[in-house]
């Protein structure tokens, strides 16, 4: 995989016709709830086939992917194919899970039509679905021929959508832009907030595309996002992946000031900012609940796990630790 990470915007129809124009096999897959994106696609260029996802966590599985490699078989898809994800985070990354594997690999292309997709999700190559609960045990590297920012398919989303696409572009923020992270605080024009927080993560992958090294701070909140994922999954309840983001950030927050790296009082700073933003800030889950999947989530590495720690606005640090010394700190 290369570490390009090329970012488009512009007007839907006339954009994407340029950009798949004389792709002879086109194939779409479309999160069922954005539909008419998918045919406003079909207007603009041809297309071989289209076919709709289910979208949810448990469904963010490797059967999933199994039964898009068959609609690709049925359809005699070949290595030529170009596969063009339509729809949000779990879109994009079943899709290009998919395209790594058909055939050994084919080409794709995400149209992100969530506003956590845009500035995170769909960018930078990571694909993968969920193995018995937990994030992304499954995936790999595998770098879209573009990602489409288009301002067009945000105008339907739901306001809690939104509001959990805004904490991962203040997490982008946090960790690369302080004048970025004020300006989103207070924004009425998303707009260019989008566009910088995508040319952020896209450097950041950029530099490192397998995540050997930089590309680990874009995990901030992440470790103790995905196991309150996986512990409200385990509880069927309701946590979006951005809800989940923003509350680990906070704890992070905590805990780099437990250790003496933050400055003081950052926690109770990003904490009343993600209030003011419609965020929750409060973990719903005892640390302990959370800890065995923090010890099983992937970026473990022989018992010791890389904290992504926010020292303030737009400066993070990297600490390794196990799970019980974070925990040990944040009592």
């Amino acid at each position: 995989m290369t570490g390009e990470c090329k970012i488009v915007s512009g007007s839907l129809l006339r954009e994407v016709a340029a950009l798949l124009k004389g792709e002879p096999e086109l194939y779409v897959v479309y999160d069922e709830n954005v539909a008419w994106v998918a045919g406003e696609v079909e207007k603009a260029v041809p297309v071989k086939g289209a076919w709709s996802l289910k979208t949810s966590e448990e469904l963010k599985t490797l059967e999933t992917v199994q039964a898009l490699c068959r609609k690709l078989m049925k359809a005699d898809a070949s290595r030529k194919a170009f596969l063009l994800a339509v729809g949000g985070g779990i879109t994009t990354d079943v899709t290009g899970f998919t395209a790594a594997i058909y055939k050994r690999g084919i080409r794709y292309a995400n149209l992100p039509t969530t506003l956590l997709a845009q500035v995170d999700a769909a960018i930078g190559g990571k694909t993968g679905v969920n193995l018995d609960g937990y994030k992304n045990m499954l995936g790999a590297f595998r770098m879209p021929e573009f990602t489409f920012l288009c301002e067009e398919v945000l105008r339907t989303l739901p306001p809690r959508e939104f509001r959990a696409g805004k904490a991962e572009m203040l997490k982008t923020f946090l960790l690369g832009d302080a004048k970025a992270y004020e300006k989103a605080l207070t924004a009425k024009e998303w707009q260019p907030l989008i566009q910088r927080a995508a040319e952020i993560k896209a450097d950041v992958v950029r530099q490192d595309p397998e995540e050997h090294g930089i590309r680990a701070k874009l995990n901030l909140g992440h470790t103790f996002g995905h196991a309150i994922e996986h512990e409200a999954q385990e509880r069927g309840e309701s946590i979006h992946h951005g809800e989940a983001v923003a509350m680990g950030i906070i704890l992070a927050a905590r805990l780099a000031e437990r250790r003496g790296l933050a400055q003081k009082g950052l926690e109770a700073r990003i904490r009343a900012d993600f209030k003011a933003a419609g965020l929750p800030t409060e973990c719903p889950y005892p640390l302990e609940t959370l800890a065995q999947a923090m010890e099983k989530d992937k970026k473990a590495a022989g018992g010791r796990v890389k904290w992504i720690l926010p020292l303030a606005p737009g400066q993070v640090e990297m600490e390794e630790m196990t799970v019980k010394e974070a925990m040990d700190d944040l009592r």
